[in-house]
């Protein structure tokens, strides 16, 4: 009998037709000659891109980790994508350009696939901020390069500055959280769970994704609804709380699409709103009208900051400010990406140009026993263009509208 082991380390398995992708392939092919030019000019012969949101920005393709390595690795001439044999045929289906899949018959069949693309003792380009120390360990066994440059701060600098193709995707997830919005506005009443209403605008937003995107992958969209003392934070996660009258509620929407994340945050309250509370508001909401006024290209992420700071000092208000006033759009979400270098923050000091996607969301957190306690915070997203900003959020803020059920 022939025990032959007939395993292989890694393959090709194009298995059935190409999937219709977020982005033409022209937009691929611009991107990574983009990254091609960055490698070029810092000697770099191959890039291991390890991130889901470089993967997916570059490819298209958003892997599924479940404590499997993924990467891409792109060099002069190729991009591949280096897949778990789990996912089958899935990530050659869903990327631009060509795909391996590793088997997990013995460990680091990985770092073999990635090595038959890379070569060795060849300049690597990393993601420093996401290659884990083992995994770079392993990069230095199986790939022996003769150098390593960090190319994340590049892969940002380049993703920071939208395509008019991403800026169409980016105002289509707009409207989808503007739709989820409307429909957690039309639920809200005393009674309910956080829970329940939160769903009502997750249904709302997916079946929004599914008409307006009939080819793409469903997943991820999600809705942070809060009330009363759960509204002191902007990531606090739903609960089972039971909305009364009077409370101060927090609306949070996050469509997702193809790794795309858009975001609709309002203040509301249920019923009614005291005097204490609708002071503090309407002074938030002051802010974020400030700090719409001053998105347009030539002023720096600091500037804006340093500006929204002094206007919630004249108001005594500065104390209760918990983060910064904004960030970049693109590839990202609750659990990867972040073009850190985009933030609307005192210590980031990029200048805004037109392209770029950002956000303008002001929040105040007064404590509980406070007059006016809990958290306000409004969110539009802008896009900014030559001679200013398009605010592409489309749902009210203030009290004029968000006093509901």
């Amino acid at each position: 009998m022939d025990m032959t082991d007939t395993r292989q380390d890694f393959y090709r398995f194009h298995n059935g037709e190409k999937a219709v992708l977020p982005f033409a392939s022209d937009e691929y092919d611009a991107r990574l000659a983009g990254l091609r030019a960055s490698m070029q000019a810092a000697g770099v012969t191959a890039c291991v891109l390890t991130s889901m949101h470089n993967i997916a920005y570059y490819s298209g393709f958003l892997y599924c980790a479940f404590g499997r390595p993924y990467g891409l690795v792109v060099t002069a001439t190729d991009s591949v994508v280096i897949g778990a044999g789990i996912d089958a045929g899935q990530p050659w289906r869903r990327c631009h350009g060509d795909a391996i899949t590793y088997s997990d018959w013995q460990r680091n069949n990985y770092w073999r696939a990635v090595a038959h693309v890379a070569g060795t003792g060849g300049r690597v380009g990393i993601e420093a901020d996401h290659l884990t120390l083992a995994q770079r360990a392993l990069l230095d066994d199986f790939l022996k390069p003769s150098g390593v440059t960090d190319i994340a701060p590049a892969t940002m600098a380049q993703r920071m500055v939208k395509s008019l193709a991403e800026i169409d995707l980016i105002r289509a997830g707009a409207a989808v959280a503007d739709a989820g919005g409307y429909a957690i506005r039309d639920t809200i009443r005393a009674g309910l769970r956080e829970i329940d209403v939160a769903m009502a605008g997750r249904d709302a937003m997916e079946l929004e994704i599914a008409t307006r995107f009939p080819y793409a992958e469903y997943r991820d969209t999600w809705v942070w609804f809060q009330s009363g003392p759960n509204t002191d934070g902007a990531h606090n996660p739903v609960t089972g709380r039971v909305l009364r009258h009077g409370d101060i509620l927090s609306l949070n929407c996050f469509p997702m699409i193809s790794g795309y994340y858009t975001a609709l945050e309002r203040t509301l309250f249920v019923g009614e709103v005291d005097d204490a509370s609708r002071a503090v508001w309407e002074a938030n909401v002051a802010t974020h009208e400030y700090g719409l006024s001053l998105i347009r290209p030539g002023i720096s992420c600091a500037e804006i900051a340093l500006k929204l700071n002094d206007f919630l000092a004249a108001r005594d208000l500065l104390q209760y400010r918990t983060f910064g006033y904004g960030h970049s759009f693109g590839v990202l979400s609750q659990y990867y990406g972040r073009e850190a270098g985009l933030e609307l923050r005192e210590d980031i000091d990029t200048v805004l140009a037109p392209g770029m996607v950002v956000s303008m969301e002001p929040m105040l957190t007064l404590p509980e026993g406070a007059p006016g306690a809990g958290g306000y915070r409004e969110h539009d997203i802008l896009v900014v263009g030559a001679d200013g900003a398009e605010n592409i959020t489309a749902y009210p803020y203030g009290p004029g509208f968000n006093v509901v059920g």
